[in-house]
């Protein structure tokens, strides 16, 4: 039986596997580097919503590794998602720096648990939509990079004075 999360993550993958497939024919991308030794580049072309209807979206990048957990700690990397500005050009690109170490809580899995298969990520950059633009990220040879489109709701809430 396939589950929600895992239709989810299929149809992200898709997405991501779509999206650096047509990066590589963007017309700004010429402007990019090859990645550095150790280091491979991902590319986001964002659809086209209209100048209007990208005023509401933002976009999630997301950088980790898959790897074995024991499905009971919380883990997270230690590198961080860093804009940098492409000298000569003024474009953004974002590079994933810092350790890799994982870091973890530290609560004891129940005898003869199963490890699970994680996503393990760093902390997530969140940027304005902008589909004029392909984003371009640079990280280290294991690492995932992933993408979420967040949209604002329609109903715009007001707040008490107080």
């Amino acid at each position: 039986m396939i589950r929600k999360g895992m239709i989810l993550f299929m149809v992200i993958g898709l997405m991501v596997a779509n999206a650096g497939a047509a990066g590589t024919g963007h017309p700004q991308l010429k402007a990019f580097s090859a990645p550095e030794q150790g280091m491979a580049r991902f590319v986001i072309v964002l659809p086209d919503h209209g100048r209007k209807g990208e005023r509401d979206l933002r976009v999630e990048i997301i950088a980790g590794k898959t790897m074995q957990t024991d499905g009971v700690n919380l883990f997270h990397l230690g590198s961080a998602i860093e804009p940098r500005t492409l000298t000569g050009w003024g474009y953004t690109y974002y590079e994933v720096t810092g350790s890799s170490a994982v870091l973890s809580t530290r609560m004891a899995p129940p005898k003869g648990a199963p490890d699970v298969s994680q996503f393990v990520t760093t902390s997530p950059l969140h940027l304005a939509y902008n589909s004029r633009l392909p984003l371009v990220v640079y990280a280290p040879r294991g690492y995932e990079i992933r993408y979420r489109i967040w949209r604002a709701d329609d109903t715009i809430g007001r707040a008490e004075k107080g």
